[in-house]
């Protein structure tokens, strides 16, 4: 395992020495903590069955504010092998998994692609979703192509200050707008393709997190995505925005987002022309989007 330059940190942290990267990871093997079928993705995504979601430990964004922080800092989880990982795949397939659906994968990329390989030879034949932030090194995602059938893909800011503010990375425009372009090319720039049961199966989707105070932030999110991708992608907007403790540092982040905020955002995702998307509904900001991270099916 060389140093590691996996994501856009390219912190070159010697893992396989027990050095920790920016993300939290280090070692040879993989962390996980939790592997089950997950009712709360995207209705394509989901479906009835559930998506069958592996949450990997630590990111390479960490944002201040993020709803799996347990999991984010590489605190919570259990260290594994890639075969274990590729059985794990096998068993959530036989529970009835929707898909395999990889939640922060970024930072154990090579290692995800040698147990999906190894999967795909032992019978695995779900679409994989590669489900992520959005800050995304484009050489990593090319590792991708050809096994990734679904993007599942953040956009979080479009201004360089907030994503310095709440996520220590300043690039993060730049570097989201490069790795989505990456992404539809993967696809074949078509538009997304879904079963006769209205499961997606392959396709991007691009989510947006609205955060309380920052609408023209979110505003110029949706105008590029859609102004650069039209149909080709599918929109998110999400409002599930839950200020957790330890905010005392960003108190403009320490509440909910109105509804009506949210509202002017899907009323301008409207007049602009938007109609492949998904939006929440009802009283969304529960802790109740956060799982259990105990190791479950690991």
């Amino acid at each position: 395992m060389p140093p590691c330059a996996l994501c856009p940190r390219s912190c070159r942290a010697d893992r396989a020495a027990g050095q920790r990267g920016y993300c939290g990871a280090a070692g040879t093997k993989i962390k996980c903590a939790r592997a089950a079928l997950h009712m709360w993705e995207e209705p394509c995504i989901s479906g009835k069955q559930g998506s069958g979601t592996v949450f990997f430990s630590g990111c390479p964004l960490r944002c201040v504010y993020c709803q799996n922080r347990d999991i984010a800092r590489a605190g919570a989880g259990k260290d594994i092998t890639p075969e274990r990982l590729s059985e794990i795949f096998l068993e959530l397939q036989e529970k009835g998994a929707a898909n395999i659906n990889l939640v922060t994968p970024t930072h154990y990329t090579p290692e995800i692609v040698r147990a999906l390989k190894q999967a795909f030879v032992l019978g695995l034949k779900l679409p994989i979703v590669y489900n992520c932030s959005g800050y995304e090194k484009v050489e990593t995602l090319q590792m991708l192509e050809g096994i990734v059938d679904i993007y599942l893909t953040d956009f979080k800011y479009m201004e360089a200050e907030t994503a310095a503010r709440y996520s220590n990375a300043p690039d993060y425009p730049q570097t989201a707008q490069e790795a989505l372009r990456e992404m539809v090319r993967q696809m074949g720039g078509k538009e997304a393709e879904f079963d006769e049961e209205g499961m997606m199966k392959r396709g991007v989707i691009v989510r947006h997190l609205l955060l309380p105070g920052h609408l023209k932030n979110a505003k110029e999110v949706v105008r590029y995505v859609y102004e650069t991708y039209g149909n080709q992608v599918y929109i998110s907007l999400m409002n599930q925005y839950t200020p957790l403790p330890g905010m005392e540092k960003w108190p403009e982040l320490n509440r909910k987002v109105t509804k009506r905020e949210y509202e002017r955002l899907l009323d301008f995702a409207v007049e602009l022309g938007v109609e492949n998307g998904f939006i929440q509904e009802g009283g969304t900001a529960e802790e109740s989007f956060i799982p259990a991270f105990d190791c479950e099916g690991i």
